[in-house]
C-alpha cells in the first residue's frame, strides 16, 4: 500500500505521520501519479501548525513531480509517461496521487523532475512578484530578504532579469556567496538593513521591499521604502506582523503596502505564463533552481524542522 504523510492533529514538526493510504483509481478529469520528488514550502508549516487552517486529519504538501501512471475518463490532455508538475495539490507528501487535470503541467523536455517539482510555488509566487504585485522596472531599486532561501533566490534573479538593482540580506557568509551568485548587487545581514537601503538609493529608498520574513523585518522594510513605493509583505517566517496603523503608510510616503496570495495571480491564462516563462528560462540557463535537500519522504519532520531553524538554503524536496 503506498505511503503518504498525513496531520491527525496540528502542531509542530512531530505532528508529520508516515501512514499506508489508500489511492483510488483516477475519476474524470483526473490522472494517476507516481510521485518522484515533492517540494517542501513554508506554507507547509502554517498549515501543518494551524496557522492556515484546514480540516483534520490532512494530507500535506501543495507542489510535486512525477510520472503519469493512468488517466480517467475524459482526459486528452495527459497519456501514461507523461511527466507533469503541480504546485496546488494538497497532500503530494506522498508515494501515489490523483490530480485533477486542471492542476497538471506538462514538464517540457529540458527540465527534469526534481527541477520541476522545486520550481513552480515558488518560482511562480516570485514570478507574480515582480511581474504583477509590483512590476520591476529597468533600474528599479529593490530589496529582497531571506535572499537564499527558495523564493529569494528565484527572486533575485527574476528582479536583475528585469534589469533591477537588488539589495539582498541574509543571515551568514555561505548565504552571502549564494545571494551573490544569483546577482544581487550588494548583501548585507539584518543589522540595520534599512540604513544599508537608504545608503543603497543615496536616500532615496526602495521602490520595493520584499518581504517574507514578516514580524522581525516588517519595522525595518517600511522604513527603507521611497515615497510612494511599495512594501510587499509576501510571507512571514519570523512570526506574523502585528496590526498596523495605517497612519504609518502616511507617515513613511505615502506607502503602498501589500499582502498578495498566489490564488489572486493565477487564472488560468496566467498559470500558463507564469510556468511557461519560468520554463523557459531554466531551458536557456537564465534561471537556475538551487535545490538545498532531499530527504526521504519518511524524514519530513526533519526537512520542517530544518527549514524552520532557517539551517537550508534554496529547495527542500521529499523523495518517496
Amino acid at each position: 500500500m503506498p505511503k503518504a504523510v498525513r496531520v491527525r492533529q496540528t502542531g509542530g514538526p512531530e505532528a508529520l505521520e508516515l501512514v499506508d493510504v489508500e489511492v483510488p483509481a483516477p475519476g474524470d478529469g483526473e490522472v494517476a501519479v507516481d510521485v518522484q520528488a515533492a517540494g517542501v514550502n513554508y506554507i507547509d508549516t502554517y498549515h501543518r501548525s494551524g496557522m492556515y487552517p484546514l480540516e483534520t486529519p490532512f494530507g500535506l504538501g501543495l507542489e510535486g513531480g512525477g510520472v503519469v501512471t493512468a488517466v480517467g475518463p475524459g482526459v486528452t490532455d495527459h497519456k501514461v509517461g507523461d511527466r507533469v508538475s503541480w504546485y496546488t495539490v494538497q497532500g503530494s507528501y506522498a508515494e501515489k496521487l490523483i490530480l485533477p487535470t486542471s492542476d497538471a503541467i506538462s514538464v517540457p523536455d529540458g527540465v527534469d523532475t526534481d527541477t520541476a517539482a522545486a520550481l513552480l510555488l515558488q518560482g511562480v509566487t516570485a514570478h507574480y512578484l515582480v511581474a504583477s504585485t509590483y512590476e520591476v522596472k529597468e533600474g528599479d531599486p529593490i530589496l529582497v530578504h531571506a535572499a537564499a532561501g527558495g523564493v529569494g533566490l528565484l527572486l533575485v534573479q527574476l528582479a536583475k532579469a528585469r534589469g533591477a538593482r537588488v539589495l539582498a540580506t541574509v543571515s551568514t557568509p555561505e548565504k552571502e556567496q549564494l545571494a551573490r551568485e544569483a546577482g544581487a548587487d550588494e548583501v548585507v545581514g539584518y543589522e540595520d538593513f534599512e540604513k544599508h537601503a537608504r545608503e543603497f538609493t543615496n536616500g532615496e529608498g526602495m521602490a520595493a521591499v520584499y518581504d517574507g520574513v514578516g514580524k522581525t523585518t516588517f519595522d525595518g522594510s517600511l522604513k527603507s521604502v521611497r515615497r510612494r513605493g511599495f512594501l510587499v509583505l509576501f510571507g512571514a517566517s519570523s512570526g506574523a506582523v502585528p496590526p498596523v496603523d495605517p497612519q504609518r503608510l502616511n507617515a513613511q510616503g505615502s506607502i503602498y503596502l501589500t499582502r498578495p496570495t498566489s490564488k489572486d495571480y493565477s487564472s488560468p491564462e496566467e498559470v500558463r505564463w507564469r510556468t511557461a516563462e519560468l520554463f523557459n528560462e531554466v531551458k536557456a540557463g537564465k534561471l537556475s533552481v538551487r535545490i538545498g535537500g532531499r530527504y526521504p519522504l519518511g524524514d519530513a519532520r526533519k526537512a520542517h524542522e530544518d527549514l524552520q531553524a532557517r539551517k537550508t538554503t534554496g529547495k527542500l524536496l521529499l523523495i518517496p
